[in-house]
């Protein structure tokens, strides 16, 4: 029992304690023998309000984590586990009495380390619910945004504002003021007009739109330009300042945004974002914002005090951060270095002092609107109609799909806007739609090139079948939207490619549409290949989603899935299995494309080979052949193919596993694997709603318990939390029968030992199950070379894969980072000043050309320069000069590489030479 607090007679009640603090019924007596640490537990309980519930509650739990395994380590931090316990147990119990940032204040510790804290604490999976979890993530997510918008605030304004500012200037606008009045009305439009706080993007362009508010209403002597310059002009042509009479003040405040872009212009240019969306954030989310607090430009500078009193109370509402104490550089808010290293920085010089120096390349906030610019490029020339090509090939259809098309994209984008809305906000309903164009302009874009595909590859013109499937159009469209939607929603913390949730994360885009996961992963494949312009970034989050299907999505009690297994298990002299094993070990072909999934299952793969081509898009499914003895059931490529793809996700994950935890026993492996295989090929029910590691993790535990292997469930789960892409919830929350949900360890007791208990004692007896072959692990087809490749009549032409158009790329250097010789690179569609690079690569091209003309005519082999080769083998290759027999390797490796030497010191001597004869032209 905890320690019963001391009988304070008296004392006021604070005006946001709890409903049963003060006048609730008495704790239960306890010992009068009180130790320090009790003592400082009932005053930490006492500081944060807490119910007499969440004491008794919040002590158990630390009683029990003192009697862990690891009961030093919380001695020594009895403070922060019991702040950690109160804020566990507050949240099961729905009585949080205190915000997150009064828990960090009374117990002095960051944001960032408390959550490494609590990940310590949760060494036992019923310590933190998936309640608390939910919780934390939130928080988490929250805080990553907050402290990149303040990161990049802060250095916005001392580009804006000049550090010392001439004598005019009153004492009353002085910088620290200023930036306390922008970054409080920002915290408070964010939270009334964002229902979700986490989004970096539409954050980032609501703070723009506090800039620009209140850029124009600061004194030009206070500016830099070229913001000084925009103010000037404005204060010429009509004052932002000077109220108009006649006017009310929602019509003041729009005449002044439609006249006064200047300075929103000048932001959206220097931090590459697009004008038009945040003029739409303006007008739709930050001008509401701005009448329904009474603030207009008119009156000047808003009063810090009545804006500070409003975020205050929406503080308190949500009792989460304080996002005001940013302003301090208060302690509970700073960054640990350590524990929050996936949060990327901007990079910042080296201090010989320092030990230790993170430098990472971009800013969340320049990471996303990035990847936003690129996405802007490849849509740009694109549109939201079917273009000529489509309408051809809607034309050629039996049955003409335009209008349906046409009809569906409509349909489907009112219920994306408002779905969107929901989401987000009711102010951001044209965001969404914004991105809905965005969607379908690279929805057609993909279906066009889509079919040319499938005509090069099948010589027909007739897709009437595919192009008139709902399933088809409904996943194409929803795959579109899904890159448009993770370009956008770019959390803080995400980084590498990796994906960081949110509400607008996959499989948000599938409920939207109500569109069966399974159907989904169809078209996933064949979106890649047929549009070569996504990112590395986007080619990974699109393969997640796939990952993200085959471990549970697929596997839903209303999927698809199921059914087609049944009609697979149906069909004459075929075996209960999906995919036999035997074929594990075969490669995994890449060579069937959305036609083939969404129509299959068409025909066998003899009738393939031999009958008409057209067949396969012109066909339906209800008559596959038209003679009586083909109308048995076919095997669907869809199902054969989902189910190698999961064998090969499966196994993967489980030998990453396994390594952790068994490598010392690696005769495991193909018994835990044989088992693994055999579940999801016989027992494939126990997936139904369920995930694919579950069973993954109780397969590892059922051999190592029959073969005597001393690994517990704890220490599995330990280090399955170590592994990417991984939830809590996989082993926290396990279906154990229909609505009831336990951990995994109940989940092998209860229903996987149950049903496969006799299959698991044979790996014990002396005739052990035949073991399943090992799957083929193939090259990831999204992965594509980016080594440089030489053109092949010019030994000193090399060109590579373009990683990025963009001035602002991560792998593209800046003018400023070249050297002599790399200025001679080209990408192809860039602006590159002046054609003496063209006139310097023709020339180099022609002397290769030459130089192999001159070498076929003596028939001798051809001399090229020294170049190291970085072609698709990988090979070097080597200088053509020839090495004297007595030559030692080292001594030929010396004159190469002096040889090279040589030669750059030449071109770095030529390209300066040119530069100074241009210079002086």
């Amino acid at each position: 029992m905890p320690p019963k607090p001391p009988r304070r007679p008296g004392a006021a009640r604070n005006q946001r304690s709890s409903p049963d603090g003060g006048s609730g019924s008495a704790p239960p007596p306890v010992s009068p023998r009180l130790g320090v640490g009790e003592a400082g537990f009932v005053a930490l309980c006492d500081a944060l309000k807490v119910s007499g519930s969440v004491r008794e509650k919040a002590w158990k739990t630390y009683e029990s984590l003192s009697a862990a395994d690891g009961a030093p380590a919380y001695d020594k931090k009895k403070k922060e586990t019991w702040g950690v316990c109160i804020f566990i147990v507050a949240i099961d119990l729905d009585e949080m009495t205190f915000t997150f940032t009064e828990l960090l204040k009374s117990i002095s510790i960051s944001v960032c380390t408390f959550f490494q804290f609590l990940k310590e604490v949760d060494v036992n999976m019923d310590t933190v619910s998936t309640k608390v979890d939910s919780t934390v993530s939130r928080l988490k997510k929250k805080y990553d945004v907050l402290l990149a918008l303040y990161h990049k605030f802060e250095r916005t304004c001392g580009l804006i504002y000049l550090e010392q500012p001439s004598s005019e200037i009153s004492a009353e606008l002085s910088s620290v003021l200023v930036l306390k009045n922008y970054w409080i009305t920002f915290l408070l439009a964010k939270g009334k007009v964002l229902q979700m706080e986490d989004d970096l993007v539409i954050s980032f362009q609501l703070l723009l739109c506090v800039l620009d508010y209140f850029i124009k209403l600061s004194p030009p002597a206070m500016l830099k330009e070229p913001y000084k310059s925009a103010v000037t002009a404005v204060t010429v042509n009509g004052s932002t300042r000077t109220p108009r009479r006649g006017q009310n003040r929602s019509t003041r405040t729009s005449k002044q945004v439609d006249t006064d872009t200047k300075v929103i212009e000048i932001l959206c240019k220097e931090h590459d974002c697009n004008l038009d969306e945040v003029k739409n954030v303006y007008f739709t989310s930050f001008i509401p914002f701005l009448n329904s607090m009474g603030i207009v430009a008119s009156n000047g500078l808003p009063q810090v005090e009545v804006l500070s009193k409003e975020y205050n109370e929406l503080y308190l509402k949500n009792k989460d951060i304080d996002a005001r104490l940013f302003l301090d550089h208060d302690e509970t808010l700073q960054p640990d270095v350590i524990a929050c290293s996936q949060l990327e920085r901007t990079p910042r010089k080296n201090n010989p002092d320092e030990e230790f120096n993170v430098i990472l390349p971009q800013t969340p906030v320049r990471a996303a609107m990035n990847t936003i610019q690129q996405l802007m490029m490849i849509l740009n020339s694109a549109t939201d109609k079917p273009s000529d090509t489509l309408i051809t090939y809607f034309n050629n259809c039996t049955v003409n799909p335009k209008d349906s098309i046409l009809k569906r994209v409509e349909s489907l984008g009112h219920i994306f806007k408002k779905k969107f809305a929901e989401a987000v906000g009711q102010g951001c309903a044209e965001i969404g739609s914004q991105r809905y164009i965005l969607g379908v302009r690279l929805y057609y874009r993909v279906m066009e090139s889509m079919l040319k595909s499938e005509e090069e590859r099948l010589s027909v013109h007739n897709f009437s079948k595919l192009l008139n499937d709902n399933i088809f159009h409904t996943s194409l469209l929803a795959c579109a939207l899904e890159v448009v939607m993770a370009t956008y929603v770019r959390t803080a913390s995400q980084s590498d490619g990796s994906s960081a949730e949110t509400d607008l994360s996959f499989p948000w885009i599938l409920n939207v549409f109500d569109l069966k996961a399974f159907d989904f992963y169809k078209v996933i494949e064949s979106f890649i290949k047929a549009e070569p312009s996504l990112t590395r970034d986007m080619i990974k989050h699109l393969e997640r989603c796939e990952h993200r299907i085959m471990e549970s999505l697929a596997w839903q009690s209303d999927s698809p899935l199921f059914d087609l297994i049944k009609q697979s298990k149906e069909r004459e002299g075929q075996t209960d299995q999906p995919e036999p094993a035997s074929t594990l070990n075969l490669p995994l072909q890449h060579n069937h494309t959305a036609a083939d999934l969404y129509l299959s299952p068409v025909r066998s793969p003899k009738k393939k080979a031999s009958g008409h081509p057209h067949s396969a898009t012109s066909n339906p499914d209800a008559q596959p052949a038209a003679s009586p003895q083909t109308q048995k059931p076919q095997k669907s490529t869809s199902l054969s193919l989902f189910y190698k793809k999961v064998y090969l996700l499966a196994y993967l994950r489980l030998r990453t596993l396994f390594f952790r935890l068994l490598s010392e026993h690696p005769d495991l492996e193909p018994l835990i694997w044989t088992l693994f295989q055999h579940t999801l090929q016989n027992e494939y029910e126990l997936m139904r709603d369920r995930h694919l590691d579950q069973i993954m993790m109780c397969s590892m535990y059922g051999i190592c318990k029959v073969k005597n292997v001393d690994l517990r469930f704890k220490i599995i789960v330990s280090a399955y939390k170590e592994l990417p892409n991984t939830n809590q919830e996989t082993f926290k929350r396990v279906l154990i029968r229909e609505e009831q949900y336990d951990s995994i360890i109940v989940f092998y007791n209860l229903v996987f030992m149950q049903k496969l208990k006799t299959n698991i004692l044979q790996y014990a007896s002396n005739r052990p199950p035949t073991l399943s072959p090992i799957p083929h692990i193939p090259r990831s087809p999204y992965q594509f070379s980016t080594s440089p490749r030489r053109v092949p009549a010019g030994n000193n032409i090399y060109i590579s894969p373009l990683k990025s158009p963009y001035k602002f790329s991560d792998g593209f250097q800046s003018p400023t980072k070249m050297t002599p010789r790399s200025r001679i690179l080209v990408s192809i569609g860039e602006s590159f000043g002046t054609s003496e690079k063209f006139q310097k690569i023709n020339q180099m091209v022609c002397n290769s050309e030459r130089q192999l003309k001159r070498s076929a005519e003596v028939s001798d082999a051809p001399k090229p320069l020294k170049r190291l080769r970085f072609d698709i083998e990988g090979q070097d290759e080597a200088d053509g000069s020839k090495h004297l027999p007595q030559e030692s390797k080292f001594q030929q490796k010396l004159a190469e590489m002096t040889s090279t030497r040589t030669r750059m010191q030449k071109q770095k001597l030529n390209d300066g030479n040119d530069t100074s004869a241009s210079e002086e032209k």
